[in-house]
């Protein structure tokens, strides 16, 4: 891609300014090839044309993305050019407040002017072993990497440091030697590196002074050689010193000093020692006050005079010499204040008594009047004579300086010397780095000979740079096998030949100089002769010929040639010389010896600066003559060998450049003064570099780093599984002009500019994809909203709506209920008017119609009795006349009834009498019959149909009458109503009347009374208003109250908390502080301690000379002397293999306080022993008493006993049997098998395990039910008690007397009748027993045979034991007769389980046959024994009398016939928990247990701690024996041969942790058995029995405890150096969430062969690594609140180290990158809670790394987010926050920097925050350690030692 294409619109450029050098601006449209002007829009808002240069046409640099600025390395920026690198600086410097960037393999230091937190040791240990390009830019860093090379590459170094004067080259080469004293050490024990840095203060007192440009100016260049041994540690140091300003001696311009020792001088002149001096104020001298600034602000000269004389006692300059060079510096001042009188132009003289000069020759003891008349005369020689010459008072004013200047420049030299023998050491060097201080490019108005000389040393260090540059750029490109390509850079070797070739400007100088006559008028002539027009590089001034222009590197500087020729001979007087080597001050002569030998480096210029070279390293034979030659040499010639010298030394070693850049000329702390920083960056070749770099392929990337950074621009088709390829195939397409880059073998190689056009297409792609996101998000998010405004629309419109629905329907029920009211209003008002209207009509109809109703009533009444009348007379005349009629017609018809009757009786005779006459009848009769039938049925229904209508008319009769009689009843009511209502009508109306006048008086008393209560009213409103008016203030006043006493009941309340918890703090801090200090004493203690011993080995060394062949043991490993108070009687080395005792003569030394301690103890114990001997005594007697007793009752107790303890130690030796096969089988398997077969997920494995598992389980299982039956037993034994037998009534003499008794017959036949009874209820008894014994006997027959299958199966079982080795019978019968008890029990306990007597009867016989059986097994263990001992006898006998006949005897018969493995028990006696061992077999008890003993080996199968019980154990029975020489030698053993293993094997974290976990259960033990209560609280019975019992081993425990804060202490050490290389990579580099981080463009320092091939390390890493510290803690037994502190202390390590990397990281401050950490952070966070671990304080010690973290991801705009921001980081420091804010970093250009107007806001919230100022947390601190008391459940006495430990020497007591 054309360069031309990148200039489009908004693309930035950098354009010329005068003011600010550089000015950004912007394209407000593309440019077009031909076009001449560029329209610009600047950054204040302008807008500008700017032209381009007609002839060149050449277009402004374009401005490198945001992204990129502010990098570390200059070379990361795609556009290299000045504009770019000065910008960068600039936000680095002012933005970022960081002071160091590289520049390729430069390293550009911009001097703060403010001191900064950032040279401490926590920096120091964090840059030390660190990748140069792996942290930020530091001097620390360069230091690193010159001392990795030098111990990588075999090969000397070099730091080359150089700058302008107040640009801080001293102070950076100050701090480039501290780095290399700290991280390297001395080699021997004088502390070499502490006598370096010493050097400092002394050179700097006599060899730096105020100028106005720098308070502590260095006025001499120095190259420091600090030198190494084959171990890379400081054993010496040499320095060279150049060109010494000796003119500042004698002259200070204004606002200047002279060197600092005078001023310190005079500051201390009122000490006593300084009295003889005779100083006084520095105003007082002239070589002291001529600058007219005597005080540096913020110094105090006698503190620095105190400082230096402390350095010179270190550096091992007696008070002796100190006092001669303060006299000689005395002196300097006094002879500056001589003065000279004119006697005539050519000569002068010193008054007579002159105070200064008497003063100056009482401190020189020389004679006066000879120094009075040489410094007015002067010696010349010529050829035939010598005479004296006056001299004039100028002259001698100069002679004066000059002599002056002579005696400083060898007071300086002499110092310079001793320094350096100081630090030569005598252990011969193996390499060096050295240390160059030397001055930048200098020029000013006036420059003269020491400019001249500095400007052309620094011509050849140029050239020294370019080619080095040049060299690295070449191989580089050779080692990635790119094409080479010359590349043209400036080269000044033409101006070096100007300089120093033959006809040079120095060669001319010095020839002018032999010239008689020589003149610089005559020298510059000569220089206008030889190089005018002949040399591009040498110019004339137009208005000069006393000056010349030499055209240098940096820029072109103009020299005055007045003085040249002066300060190149460099003329001092021989006779004043020879009068100060007559001195009897013996210092003096010491100075001017030198005069007499052959050096170069020590004559000076009058009024310029002293080159120094080097002393040589061995002394040069030289001619006679020689020395008077040499001396002649010019100062020219003296400093350009000085100079080759140098520049040989540069060349021979791997040079490291630091240049120091002098941001302003004001020290304005934090200012930028372009114009400067530009000159300076001109001036050091910075920009010479970024030029050499950019002619060729400046940015450089790795393939994978190409492919993580652009991997957006590549397509899913592109990517390939070979990451070069893809690479390749990518470029192509993006790329089209293939020039634009190479290929190399690992990195892809791109020209100038390339990078920001892959960057701008990333970034346009990323744009294009932010737009689509944005686009989609944006539309989800205008669609989620549409949804909630239309949701919510309808929301609201549901409501309006059901709102004016309801409004609507309350307005209809309103209007129908007002209607309703309406309707019965009006129905009210009408019907009650339609009520009284009604009222009144029917009061008047019932009047009218009860007048009416009377009337007729009356009427009717009248009637009615008329009617009964006429009833009761119509009655009598009707029955009267029916009577006659009735009776009249009843006579009738009986007569004619009658007469009927007759004539019928008449024919029915006649009928009668005739047969037909009855057949006729008879026919007639039954048709009569017949119609009768029917008439009767016609009849009947008639009439039931007429009753039915009787009835119905019945009905409604009644229905009537009974309504007739309802009316006339209600007539009735209604007439008596109506009389009463006549009545009430008359009454009411009385009434009224006199209610009305009663409704009268009572309106008048309403109308009063409501008027009095109106009034009453009032005044009860009011006074009710004023009581609530005062009531509502008393309650204000009592919530007043009442809040204000909570508020301050809170607040003491709170203030009492917060004190009481900030006291309990408090406390807690100076605990853990006097803690730490304790833990950090002992630490030092056991450092001195382990350093004594390698010393006393080192002596021991050099007094036995070691034979040919031995090789030398590393004092680390090999340490076999006494430590403290306690010393080894095992001696041992490693190259030894046979081991030898030390003789026994050598005993021990005691601890003489410990030993009186215990003397004293003793005699306490032998007084007590007599009153608790007369006490036992006394105990004894009732014990014997109490045993006679007891001796009849059956020894139950102690056989069961013994079966237990059998039981149980077979079960255990078992256990240990069945541990030791098991780790054998695994150990054979990982040896035979295959590693995957044997991994932990293969197949075999697997089902190894299963079935290690459950073994285990029946284990556990078998051991609970042993547990469980001997519980049991032993309940039932105590439950049982022996009970008489009682007398019953079957005794014969009994009954014979009641029989006896018994005379009455009456009572003997009531006998016989109960008797009777009672044997038929015998009988009765006597048959269900029998039956039930027929039942139990067929259950025996089925036991019986039970028990013969159990019998054979015995027999099998005893068959197969027999088959099995010995050690092996007795566990296999015990594990089956556990089996079987177990069987029995549980079948038992299934038979009994509903009926408890029988099972509690089944286990008491159980109980007995158990005894029996044990009784028996007893009985034949004697009989066994008897036998044995009997066949033991016969076979002597048989063995004298018959020695032939053994022969037929085998072998097998006499083992196996007495031997019955089943029947002979192991029977052990009871053991007290002790171990008895010799004496003698200390030694091998302590090699056996402790020095010989591995972790992973024998170890892993022991029980937790074993080591440390059986040592207990083995101090328990030396208690028990009341020695305590036993004790002590024990004790002291065992301390000893820990720190020795602990010394052998100390880099070995299982072997330190198996030990912190024995040493700590051993102090646990002595603690636990030691007899005090607060230790016996959780201890059994028997483990109280155990304790000791005859001494206090109370400081003993205090020793352990002490071991034991050691062995922590060591462990933390080992597993921070396990730790250390995975904590950076794992935590920050690696991307545990891939994708999320970004790749930016590294620089240079990314390719600097730094970078081991190491494999990278993760986060899953240190999970492992945390995962196998934790199981080998838990392995080992270590206590598990141990184990959280050291957790805790890991955490704390990984928090500390990776929070530190971070803030010396920019690229690692990111938002992306804070998301890595709070994963990794959750992750560890999921360990601990997996292993359960949250409580112990580990996740707390993560909280700074947790909220640097989310300060990387937080918003950082406002003032809500820089509270947010100091309310959430309250666990990082003021100085961390403002680190990581200005550290914080961009990956893309969507992010954006944090301002510093919120730095500053986020800096004045926290200004009150009273925290460290320092940056860094202390990775090396440990937190102070505690051992809480944890007792052991384990009993001593059931502790078996295997025999893999070689204890067999010891016993079991």
């Amino acid at each position: 891609m054309a360069a031309s294409e990148l200039y489009t619109k908004f693309a930035r450029v950098w354009i010329p300014d005068p003011e600010e050098v550089w000015k950004s601006a912007e394209l407000l449209k593309d440019y077009k090839p031909g076009d001449k002007v560029l329209l610009l829009h600047l950054e204040d808002g302008k807008d500008l044309e700017y032209r381009l240069d007609p002839k060149t046409e050449e277009l402004p640099h374009l401005r490198n993305p945001d992204i990129l600025v502010g990098e570390n390395d200059l070379t990361a920026l795609s556009y290299l050019h000045e504009p770019a690198v000065l910008h960068n600086l600039r936000v680095r410097f002012i933005d970022s407040k960081l002071i160091y960037t590289y520049c390729g393999i430069v390293l550009v230091a911009i001097n703060p002017y403010e001191q900064l937190p950032i040279y401490g040791e926590d920096i120091i240990n964090a840059y030390s072993g660190q990748n140069m390009g792996d942290m930020d830019p530091h001097i620390f860093a360069v230091a690193e990497e010159a001392y990795k090379q030098m111990a990588r590459d075999e090969r000397n170094q070099s730091i080359i440091v150089s700058g302008e004067s107040g640009a801080g080259k001293t102070v950076s080469a100050k701090y480039a030697m501290r780095y290399f004293a700290t991280v390297s050490g001395s080699a021997s024990e004088a502390n070499v590196e502490e006598k370096v840095l010493a050097s400092n203060p002394i050179m700097e007192s006599i060899g730096n002074a105020k100028t106005t440009r720098n308070d502590n100016s260095s006025r001499f260049g120095k190259y420091i050689e600090i030198g190494f041994d084959k171990r890379y540690r400081i054993i010496g140091a040499n320095m060279r010193t150049y060109l010494l300003e000796k003119s500042r001696v004698v002259f200070q311009a204004e606002e200047e000093r002279n060197y600092h020792i005078f001023y310190q001088l005079c500051a201390s002149a009122k000490l006593p020692e300084f009295k003889m001096l005779r100083l006084g104020d520095a105003n007082n001298f002239h070589y002291t006050k001529q600058g007219g600034s005597p005080v540096i602000e913020g110094v105090d000269d006698a503190t620095e005079m105190a400082q230096t004389r402390q350095a010179c006692t270190l550096l091992g300059i007696s008070e002796s010499y100190q006092m001669g060079i303060f006299r000689i510096l005395a002196g300097i001042l006094h002879l500056g204040n001589v003065g000279f009188t004119s006697r005539d132009s050519d000569s002068c003289t010193i008054p007579p008594k002159h105070e200064p000069l008497s003063i100056f020759c009482d401190l020189m003891a020389v004679d006066f009047e000879e120094m009075c008349h040489w410094l007015c005369h002067r010696k010349l020689a010529t050829a035939t004579e010598t005479y004296i010459k006056p001299i004039s008072k100028l002259q001698a004013t100069n002679a004066r300086d000059a002599l002056a200047k002579h005696i400083y420049a060898k007071l300086f030299n002499w110092i310079v010397d001793h320094v350096n023998q100081v630090l030569h050491s005598a252990v011969k060097q193996h390499s060096f780095i050295g240390v160059l201080d030397i001055y930048g490019f200098e020029t000013f108005e006036i420059n003269s000979f020491e400019q001249f000389c500095i400007n052309y040393a620094n011509e050849k260090l140029q050239q020294q740079f370019n080619m080095h540059v040049f060299k690295l750029e070449q191989e580089e490109y050779m080692k990635e096998q790119i094409p080479w390509t010359l590349i043209d850079f400036y080269d000044n070797q033409p101006c070096i030949n100007l300089i120093e070739s033959k006809l040079g400007i120095l060669d001319l100088l010095d020839e002018e100089c032999r010239m008689p006559k020589g003149t610089d008028d005559t020298w510059a002539q000569k220089l206008y002769n030889t190089h005018l027009n002949k040399c591009a590089l040498f110019e004339k001034p137009r208005l000069s010929n006393k000056a010349f222009i030499i055209q240098h590197f940096a820029d072109k500087v103009e020299y005055q040639c007045e003085g040249f020729l002066e300060k190149n001979k460099d003329t001092v007087f021989e006779e004043q010389i020879k009068v100060l080597k007559s001195s009897k001050f013996k210092m003096l002569p010491e100075l001017f010896q030198d005069d007499e030998k052959a050096i170069s480096p020590s004559s000076a210029t009058s009024s310029g600066r002293t080159p120094l070279s080097r002393t040589p390293a061995k002394p040069t034979k030289g001619r006679p003559g020689q020395a008077a030659k040499e001396h002649k040499k010019t100062v020219g010639h003296q400093f350009r060998n000085s100079l080759h010298l140098l520049m040989e030394t540069l060349n021979a070693t791997t040079p490291h450049y630091v240049r120091c850049i002098k941001p302003n000329d004001f020290k304005f702390p934090f200012t930028f003064d372009e114009k400067r920083a530009v000159q300076q960056l001109r001036a050091c070749g910075v920009l010479e570099t970024i030029r050499i770099s950019a002619a060729g392929f400046p940015s450089r990337w790795t393939y994978q780093e190409f492919f993580s950074r652009y991997r957006v621009l590549m397509k899913q088709k592109d990517v390939l599984s070979e990451r070069k390829q893809t690479c390749k195939n990518v470029l192509e397409k993006l790329i089209l002009d293939k020039d634009k880059y190479q290929f190399g073998k690992t990195k892809i190689f791109f020209r100038a500019g390339q990078v920001a056009y892959l960057e701008k297409l990333r970034a346009d792609k990323l744009r294009a994809a932010c737009i689509r996101i944005q686009k989609t998000i944006r539309g989800w998010l205008l669609r989620k909203k549409y949804l909630r405004m239309r949701k919510a629309a309808i929301t609201v419109q549901r409501y309006a709506r059901g709102h004016q629905a309801r409004c609507y329907a309350k307005f209809l029920r309103r209007s129908k209920a007002a209607t309703i009211i309406q309707k019965y209003w009006r129905m009210y008002v009408i019907r009650r008017r339609y009520k009284i209207r009604r009222t009144a009509t029917i009061v008047l109809q019932s009047y009218l119609r009860g007048y009416l109703a009377r009337n007729r009533y009356r009427k009717i009444l009248r009637e009615h009795k008329a009617i009964i009348i006429q009833k009761w007379v119509r009655g009598w005349l009707a029955r009267t006349c029916y009577k006659r009629s009735m009776h009249a017609i009843i006579y009738l018809q009986c007569c004619f009834r009658r007469m009927m009757a007759k004539r019928e009786l008449k024919k029915l005779k006649i009928e009668a009498r005739s047969v037909e006459r009855y057949k006729k009848l008879h026919i007639g009769m039954e048709n009569k019959i017949m119609q009768l039938q029917r008439k009767v049925d016609e009849q009947n229904k008639d009439y039931k149909c007429l009753m039915e209508k009787l009835t119905n008319l019945e009905g409604i009769y009644n229905s009537e009458t009974e309504k007739l009689r309802s009316d006339l009843e209600r007539l009735h009511l209604s007439e008596e109503e109506a009389k009463i209502a006549t009545g009430r009508v008359l009454s009411l109306q009385e009434e009224i009347a006199k209610l009305r006048k009663d409704l009268e008086q009572t309106q008048c008393e309403k109308k009063s009374i409501e008027e009095c209560a109106d009034r009453y009213k009032q005044e009860t409103e009011q006074l009710v208003s004023n009581l609530k008016e005062e009531n509502t203030l008393l309650k204000q006043e009592k919530e007043a109250l009442n809040h204000l006493i909570v508020e301050q009941a809170k607040e003491m309340t709170e203030t009492m908390e917060k004190k009481l918890i900030e006291e309990t703090k408090q406390l807690e801090l100076d605990l853990n502080d006097e803690r730490l200090r304790y833990q950090n004493l002992l630490n030092e203690f056991s450092r001195l301690e382990e350093r004594y011993d390698d010393l006393k080995e080192e002596m021991t060394l050099m007094v036995n000379v070691p034979k040919p062949g031995h090789r030398r043991t590393d004092s680390t490993h090999s340490s076999n002397e006494s430590e403290c108070t306690f010393s080894s009687e095992i001696a041992e080395t490693e190259d030894i293999p046979s081991r030898t005792e030390e003789p026994s003569e050598k005993k021990v030394p005691l601890d003489m306080s410990l030993f009186l301690k215990l003397q004293k103890r003793v005699t306490e114990l032998e007084q007590e022993k007599q009153v608790m001997q007369d006490e036992l005594d006394h105990k004894e007697e009732q014990v014997l008493r109490s045993k006679a007793k007891e001796e009849e009752r059956p020894q139950i107790r102690g056989a069961e006993l013994e079966y237990e303890s059998l039981k149980r130690q077979e079960l255990e030796s078992e256990n240990k049997k069945l541990k030791n096969e098991l780790n054998e089988l695994r150990k054979a398997l990982s040896e035979k098998s295959a590693p995957e077969v044997t991994a932990p997920g293969a197949p075999a494995y697997r089902v190894l395990m299963e079935q290690l598992t459950s073994v285990s389980e029946e284990l556990d299982v078998r051991k609970e039910e042993v547990l469980i039956l001997r519980s049991q037993l032993m309940s039932q034994k105590e439950a049982i008690q022996p009970k008489d037998d009682k007398n019953t009534m079957t005794d014969s003499t009994i009954l014979l007397e009641d029989v006896q008794k018994m005379k009455d017959k009456g009572e003997i036949a009531q006998a016989y009748i109960g008797l009777k009874e009672t044997n038929r209820l015998l009988e009765s008894q006597l048959q269900s027993q029998k039956r039930s014994h027929e039942n139990e006997a067929e259950a025996l027959r089925g036991e019986i045979q039970s028990l013969k299958e159990e019998n054979n199966r015995q027999q099998q079982l005893l068959a197969q034991n027999l088959q099995l080795p010995p050690e092996a019978r007795i566990e296999a019968s015990l594990q089956h007769e556990i089996t079987r008890l177990t069987n029995e029990n549980l079948y038992f306990e299934e038979l009994y389980a509903d009926d408890p007597k029988k099972y509690q009867s089944y286990r008491i016989s159980l109980y007995k046959r158990m005894i029996d059986l044990m009784e028996q097994l007893e009985k034949q263990d004697k009989t066994v024994r008897k036998l044995k001992k009997q066949l033991k006898v016969f076979a002597k006998k048989i063995g004298e009398l018959e020695v032939g006949q053994m022969e037929n005897i085998s072998p097998g018969q006499i083992i196996d016939e007495p031997i019955r493995p089943v029947n002979i028990p192991r029977k052990e006696k009871d053991f007290q928990g002790m171990l008895e061992y010799k004496k003698e077999d200390e030694q091998k008890l302590v090699k056996n247990l402790i020095l010989e003993l591995k972790p992973r080996g024998v170890a892993v199968n022991l029980i937790p701690g074993l080591p440390a019980y059986i040592l207990f154990m083995c101090v328990r029975h030396a208690d028990y024996l009341n020695d305590d020489q036993k004790v002590r030698s024990l004790l002291t053993s065992t301390i000893n041969s820990i720190k020795k293993v602990l010394k052998k094997r100390g880099d070995d974290f299982e072997t330190v942790s198996f030990w912190l976990s024995n040493t700590c259960r051993f102090l646990h033990c002595l603690k636990q058995y030691s007899g005090e209560e607060g230790f016996m609280k959780h201890n059994t019975s028997r483990q109280n029995e155990h304790c000791l019992t005859n001494f206090d081993l109370a400081e003993y425990r205090q020793v352990l405890s002490d071991l034991a804060i050691q062995i922590y202490q060591q462990l933390v050490r080992v597993l921070e150096n396990i730790l250390q290389p995975m904590i950076v990579s794992g935590m920050l580099e690696h991307e545990t969430i891939q994708g999320v981080s970004g790749v930016k463009p590294t620089g240079l320092r990314k390719r600097t062969s730094s970078i081991a091939d190491e494999g990278t390390y993760t986060l899953d890493s240190i999970l492992r690594q945390l995962n196998s510290f934790h199981s080998v803690m838990c392995q080992h037994g270590m206590d598990p609140e141990l184990i959280k502190q050291v957790v805790k202390q890991m955490f704390y390590i990984v928090g500390a180290v990776t929070l530190n990397n971070l803030l010396l990281r920019k690229d690692m401050c990111s938002w992306s990158k804070g998301m890595q950490i709070r994963y990794n952070v959750s992750q560890l966070e999921e360990w601990l809670r997996d292993k359960n671990l949250m409580n112990s304080g580990a996740k707390e010690t993560l909280e700074p790394l947790i909220q640097a973290a989310q300060l990387l991801q937080v918003k950082k705009k406002t003032d809500d987010d820089a509270e947010a921001i100091c309310s959430m980081c309250n666990a990082l420091t003021t100085a961390q926050i403002v680190k990581v804010l200005n550290l914080y970093t961009p990956v893309n250009e969507f992010e954006e920097r944090v301002s510093v107007s919120f730095i500053r806001t986020i800096q004045m919230r926290l200004r009150d925050r009273k925290d460290s100022p320092q940056l860094l947390m202390d990775a090396k601190h440990i937190f102070p350690v505690t051992f809480p008391f944890n007792p052991s459940s384990l009993a001593l006495e059931t502790i078996q030692i295997p025999a893999s430990l070689g204890l067999g020497f010891i016993s079991r007591v």
